[in-house]
């Protein structure tokens, strides 16, 4: 008993309609070319089959040969060229020593069968290139960014669709479909879903700058604003930061991208610059040899360079000193470190010369009232007043 579902009238008479009209047109091949004609054009076919398999096949083990892999680019290509097209191939070649019953200002149905057998063989070639150009990313970056990987992966999937769609188009003008009124379908669909999915395409292309741009890769120490962190994942539409408290810190990938990031990795060498005072007490000599002071004391440490040193400002209870110079390493702890034994030694040195550190004070004077007869007398009396 036969389940298959029956063929509609149209359907069956379609196929009929195609029949009979490569019959016919065969028969007027027969009709327009004498005998050697029709060798001629069957040894063309015979040859160019043969030649085409054995020169893609030769080149594609030379290329393998030469490249020491088996799983290289040229041999996948070859694994992947569909019998078919070497034949509409061949059969496009015989056909021109033929006289075909066509205009001449048309292409004949061989051309139309041979462009359409091509454009559903680049798909294949173009999927190959793609998977290939995806495995090689993911072979050279997958230990140290492997959120990378994982977005060029995406990539490759939206490079695939892509291809699939263009090549539909051109087949469809090729078969003589009037794409128009589908391309105004295909545009005001695309727009309604692009508005809908504004922000999330909008995160998408981000998260595509970063990966191809690369302002920060993972494991990167990067200041956003006044959050910072370590980055751990790099998505399609966030990026997750681990901050130095511990908590995990989530960023939409538009939003991080419109942000001024400083990328602490790069880092080559630290300025550090720090500020103090000193009481108004202190002697002009002792105030002028503090910069000679605290250069010695920078240079002693290792990993520095001084840049400079100077009283630059009159302070409300102090005398203000600035001071510049580098940490030549980013290790954050390094800085910690030097920055301490400078200013152990800075207090070590002051203590010696006598000099004091200023906190903010207040100096008051009392005028004491003596006599009986309300006479004013004595002499006023200074007080300083620690308002710490």
């Amino acid at each position: 008993m036969n389940d298959s579902p029956p063929v509609t009238p149209d359907v069956a008479a379609t196929v009929d309609s195609i029949r009979a009209g490569v019959i016919d047109y065969l028969i007027a091949i027969t009709e327009l070319n004498a005998i050697q004609h029709l060798a001629a054009a069957l040894l063309a076919f015979v040859l160019t089959l043969v030649v085409a398999r054995l020169v893609v096949g030769l080149a594609a083990r030379r290329l393998q040969h030469w490249a020491g892999d088996s799983e290289g680019l040229a041999p996948r290509l070859a694994r992947r060229t569909h019998p078919a097209t070497y034949f509409i191939f061949a059969l496009y070649v015989g056909s021109r020593f033929l006289n075909l019953p066509d205009d001449p200002e048309r292409l004949s149905p061989f051309a139309v069968l041979l462009i359409v057998v091509l454009l559903i063989q680049s798909i294949f070639w173009a999927n190959v290139l793609i998977d290939q150009w995806v495995l090689n990313y993911r072979r050279r970056h997958l230990a140290e960014d492997a959120a990378s990987v994982t977005m060029i992966s995406a990539l490759g999937f939206l490079f695939k669709l892509a291809v699939y769609v263009v090549a539909l188009l051109l087949l469809l003008v090729n078969l003589g479909v009037n794409i128009g009124p589908l391309l105004a379908t295909v545009g005001v669909a695309g727009i309604a879903i692009g508005l809908a999915l504004q922000n999330v395409l909008s995160d998408l292309f981000a998260s595509l700058s970063i990966v191809l741009d690369k302002p920060f890769v993972l494991g990167d120490f990067i200041i956003v604003g006044d959050q910072l962190g370590t980055v751990e994942e790099i998505g399609l539409k966030t990026t997750r930061l681990r901050a130095l408290s511990g908590e995990l810190l989530i960023f939409s990938n538009n939003d991080l991208l419109s942000s001024r990031i400083r990328n602490m990795k790069h880092l080559r060498e630290r300025r550090i610059v720090f500020r103090f005072g000193v009481t108004y007490q202190t002697p002009p000599d002792k105030l002028a040899g503090i910069g000679a002071m605290i250069r010695e004391i920078i240079e002693a440490q290792p990993d520095t360079r001084f840049d400079r040193a100077h009283f630059f400002k009159f302070g409300d209870s102090s005398l203000n000193c600035e001071v510049v110079y580098f940490i030549l390493s980013p290790d954050y702890t390094l800085y910690m470190e030097i920055q301490q034994a400078i200013n152990l030694e800075l207090l070590r040195r002051f203590a010696a010369e006598g000099i004091d550190f200023a906190y903010p004070t207040r100096t008051l004077f009392v005028e004491h009232v003596g006599g009986g007869n309300g006479a004013r007398g004595g002499q006023p009396i200074q007080t300083t007043e620690d308002i710490r």
